[in-house]
């Protein structure tokens, strides 16, 4: 981390981490912080779903809950960015306070609860850039207090199918009560039935991720694999934040919601690498959780992972973060002559499948 990076960290860390989270999407609209300044590296782009990726490196879902920031986010290197988790109407969310910060795990615990502007005001600022270059996805919520939630995502998809680079159906927050849910088979069944009919009935046809769990057991995840399959969805994110608790030595580990950070890291990834298995070599797959260097995200690759996203991690390293990790990554398919950071794929499958879930 720069000296400035550790100026910047240590000014937002006087805030609580909500306002600290409002400050730091009000100077990326003004142009601050600038990022690190990364060349385009044709061994680090990735085709993927009828998408040109110039890096695998993209920025999670939850930073960028109203679609206010995604080229600035763009701007700080991030091969793409994803917007969201955007509901058909605006709701508060969950009671303050509701983000933890747990430095000495540079983790964070967030039971934020999908509070946003809702539809209509993130698609008036995605009208506004339409047309521009840069990936943005746009990840697609239901409103906690819906009486039907299925036909919330039918909305998201309809709303935003002809703004968005990709959707993501978010079944998988800990902090809306019932939500995950809807991971089950029977369910999810029928969420991705209209949801894919909701998309092939849209003016476009963006390519459609379910995110899911790192929470579930290995029969759970053989019913989403056959789902998303039968489906024909086109791709996974793994991971979204976990319920459970590995050792933890923040204060604030008793808090309850969802980690994420640097101890989601190994469980995410052994999720990641099964859900390879059961999906086989040609399903996309987006892996997420805990990564905080290029080595974290190389090893999302060679676990599994097309491409990886990171969100906490910035917390703790600054902005400067995705740069490095870009710049870290071209170093890497440098020294060991690769043609493409694809050939990393899988290369330690095998090994991240069969670890145990602690």
């Amino acid at each position: 981390m720069s000296v400035l990076d550790r100026i910047g960290q240590k000014l937002l860390f006087t805030f609580d981490p909500e306002t600290a989270h409002g400050l730091s999407i009000a100077a990326l609209r003004c142009g601050l912080p600038a990022g690190m300044r990364t060349m385009r590296d044709a061994r680090l782009g990735v085709r993927l779903c009828g998408l040109d990726f110039p890096n695998p490196l993209g920025m999670a879902a939850g930073y960028d809950k109203n679609a206010e920031v995604p080229d600035a986010l763009l701007g700080l290197g991030f091969g793409f960015a994803e917007v969201g988790t955007v509901t058909p109407l605006p709701q508060s969310g969950n009671p303050k306070p509701r983000i933890f910060r747990l430095t000495a795990d540079e983790a964070v615990i967030n039971r934020l609860g999908f509070n946003n502007e809702g539809h209509a005001a993130a698609e008036k600022r995605l009208a506004i850039r339409k047309g521009r270059a840069g990936i943005v996805g746009v990840n697609i919520g239901a409103n906690k207090d819906s009486a039907d939630r299925i036909g919330d995502y039918e909305l998201g998809v309809a709303r935003f199918a002809s703004y968005a680079s990709y959707l993501t159906v978010n079944i998988s927050s800990p902090n809306t009560p019932g939500l995950r849910n809807m991971q089950a088979r029977e369910q999810l069944g029928e969420l991705l039935s209209r949801v894919m009919a909701a998309r092939a009935a849209a003016s476009a046809r963006p390519p459609v991720f379910l995110k899911i769990a790192p929470d579930l057991v290995e029969a759970e995840l053989e019913d989403i694999a056959a789902e998303v399959a039968e489906k024909q969805v086109d791709g996974v994110i793994v991971s979204n934040t976990t319920i459970s608790r590995p050792a933890l030595r923040s204060g604030a580990s008793g808090e309850t919601g969802g980690l994420s950070g640097k101890p989601l890291f190994e469980r995410s990834t052994i999720v990641l690498a099964r859900m390879r298995k059961l999906l086989g070599p040609d399903m996309a797959i987006i892996g997420v959780g805990g990564v905080d260097s290029a080595d974290a995200a190389l090893e999302k690759i060679r676990a599994g992972a097309d491409l990886v996203q990171l969100y906490t991690g910035m917390i703790y390293a600054g902005p400067a973060l995705p740069g490095r990790i870009v710049a870290g990554m071209a170093r890497f398919a440098e020294t060991e002559k690769l043609a493409s950071i694809r050939a990393l794929r899988d290369t330690r499958l095998g090994q991240w499948a069969s670890k145990p879930l602690s």
